[in-house]
């Protein structure tokens, strides 16, 4: 996995030449982010580490924007909008729901899952196989939807 961090120091340079404020705020807070858990876990972060703290971040995105829209606060709501379009572009491409899918099918065939109870099962041989490439929330998903 490529490290996102040395592209996300070339963006905030070149944020910073454009006068891109949005976009410089944004990376200056998630490299930030990057340094905090470098310094509290006393630590170099790998490129894993890093690619985990920025789904981390596009979630909290993610879910201020749910909670913006449920308080009828779309100025928000489209703020963070823009905030989590920045920082997806320095994810590795993610996977489609029907790519997900045919991984979970093999998943549940190498399992043996029969219900629901075993979703752990599969969640447990399923998760390491899309780590980084697709959001847990979604990958929960497709899994309901194939077990019974």
């Amino acid at each position: 996995m490529n490290d996102p961090r040395v592209k996300m120091q070339d963006a905030l340079k070149q944020a910073m030449i454009n006068k891109d404020t949005l976009r410089r705020d944004v990376l200056r807070m998630t490299l930030s982010a990057f340094k905090q858990v470098e310094i509290d876990e006393r630590r170099e972060l790998s490129a894993e580490d890093a690619i985990m703290i920025l789904q981390r971040e596009v979630k909290k995105r993610r879910e201020s924007i749910d909670e913006a829209h449920k308080a009828g606060r779309e100025d928000i709501a489209s703020d963070e909008a823009a905030q989590a379009a920045v920082l997806e572009d320095f994810l590795p491409e993610q996977m489609s729901r029907e790519e997900i899918a045919a991984l979970a099918q093999a998943a549940v065939a190498q399992s043996g899952a029969q219900s629901a109870k075993d979703m752990g099962k599969v969640m447990g041989i399923l998760m390491p196989q899309v780590k980084g490439k697709a959001d847990g929330k979604l990958v929960n998903e497709v899994v309901r939807s194939l077990l019974p």
